[in-house]
């Protein structure tokens, strides 16, 4: 048995190893005890998105974390930046979000919070995984009359409303203003409405009525064809489309146009740097990023850091240089004045208030970035050798970069979550970069599949 946790998590298909209930129950057990303070119980949060196998996932955690003396907090749906809230505002030990993101129903995965609400580090993930996989819990556990309990925190989603509410400017209103909104059939169903309603917004929403199949289902942050449509019909300032775990957000402007992660950070940033809020004038992003990007700092005169994919490792190089934006193109954005985690709907609030702020509309915010043509492929792969060890991948690579002259580029690298490998290339313009995406994905794909 391999490593269990990857860039976000464990994950894996529902009901089958390593994303089964077994293997949940051992991972409330190890959390506790590794989470665990002398002389203190263990208080540990759950949470979960909409798809059909949290209800076993969750109450497997909670019978491991229960088994193991500790005390399992309930929260039931609610997005995972939520649950990163909740469970450093209530001061609990830890916090588990049972979700696989973007993925599929048919997918699920297990993130874990520390106290503080960040995610875990290196260092626990590995203990965990060392008392999992050496089969070391079952002699661990305590006697009958010290293990835990569980409660059930009704006012969870509340409080996070309440939170979010609090992030957006006091001297800005939301009074009359059209906001059309894809919750993705996932867990910002009920939270992402109410926000913008209770700030007086008036707010059409599509993609609401999870049955825990339909999660992400042509819906959310990754299919914005019905929100773009709505956006049109409805005469909506502008579009918010969240992922089916609400860490991530695409925004559509008004036109019906999508807008991308890398063009969220870039709008906030101008903004944050006009306001002298942007610390240290540094916006931190992932080297997936678009080439635009790192031009546009350029232009509007702050540093780009690029940090390896993931928004743990962009959260890590934002602490290490003292940056309070940052976040990937995919629409994970970390604003690290207000979370300590990605969070889609916050985000949302940010790009609203920007675009109030300059009294613009979103399409014309958006040409403070040029997009160059992107194409990215995902080839599913049976093996993951490291990419510069496949002789016909680096020639492949080699041949497309020489051919686009400076003018793209050219990232080959493995998905954390999934057996996949993604091929994204740069170019100047759409037809040469579908070409060249595709001349090296077809490579990838003879060597690696």
């Amino acid at each position: 048995m391999g490593k269990l946790f990857g860039t976000d998590g464990i994950r894996g298909e529902a009901n089958r190893y390593p994303m089964d209930a077994t293997m949940a129950f051992a991972v409330g057990q190890a959390v506790t005890h590794v989470l665990r303070k002398p002389g203190h119980q263990t208080r540990v949060v759950i949470g979960k998105d909409t798809r059909i196998s949290g209800y076993m996932l969750e109450s497997a955690l909670e019978a491991g974390v229960t088994s193991m003396g500790g005390t399992a907090q309930m929260v039931g749906v609610l997005p995972t930046p939520g649950i990163a809230y909740i469970t450093e505002s209530m001061r609990a030990d830890a916090g588990f979000v049972v979700s696989a993101s973007h993925n599929p129903y048919q997918d699920n995965g297990i993130k874990v919070f520390a106290g503080s609400g960040f995610k875990l580090s290196d260092e626990q993930e590995a203990e965990i995984e060392e008392l999992i996989l050496g089969g070391q819990l079952p002699s661990m556990v305590p006697a009958p009359r010290d293990m835990g309990k569980a409660v059930r925190l009704n006012d969870a989603m509340a409080r996070y409303i309440v939170f979010l509410k609090n992030t957006f400017p006091r001297n800005l209103s939301l009074e009359g203003v059209k906001i059309a909104m894809d919750v993705g059939n996932g867990a910002t169903y009920e939270v992402a409405p109410a926000v913008f309603r209770e700030l007086g917004a008036d707010v059409t929403v599509i993609h609401d009525q999870p049955n825990g199949l339909n999660i992400n289902d042509n819906c959310g942050s990754q299919h914005t064809q019905d929100l773009r449509r709505t956006v049109v019909e409805t005469g909506s300032a502008i579009g918010l489309a969240f992922d089916g775990d609400g860490d991530r957000l695409i925004a559509v402007d008004e036109k019906g146009q999508e807008i991308t992660g890398d063009q969220i950070l870039v709008i906030n940033a101008v903004q944050l740097k006009k306001e002298g809020k942007l610390a240290n004038d540094l916006l931190v992003s992932t080297i997936m990023s678009n080439l635009g990007l790192k031009i546009a700092c350029e232009k509007y005169g702050f540093v780009h850091h690029a940090s390896k994919v993931g928004d743990r490792y962009v959260l890590e190089d934002m602490q290490r240089l003292g940056a309070v934006l940052g976040g990937e193109d995919s629409g994970h954005v970390i604003f690290l004045r207000h979370h300590t985690t990605g969070d889609g709907i916050l985000t949302a609030l940010q790009l609203v208030a920007s675009v109030l702020k300059a009294n613009a509309p979103l399409s014309e915010l958006a040409t403070l970035m040029d997009v160059f043509p992107q194409k990215l492929i995902n080839v599913d792969v049976s093996r993951k050798p490291e990419v510069s060890s496949v002789p016909e991948i680096v020639e492949a690579i080699r041949r497309v970069e020489a051919a686009l002259e400076g003018k793209g580029r050219v990232l080959v690298r493995y998905s954390g979550t999934q057996n996949m490998c993604r091929v994204m290339v740069e170019g100047p313009t759409v037809e040469l970069t579908e070409m060249y995406a595709r001349e090296v994905a077809d490579v990838v794909a003879a060597a690696l599949g």
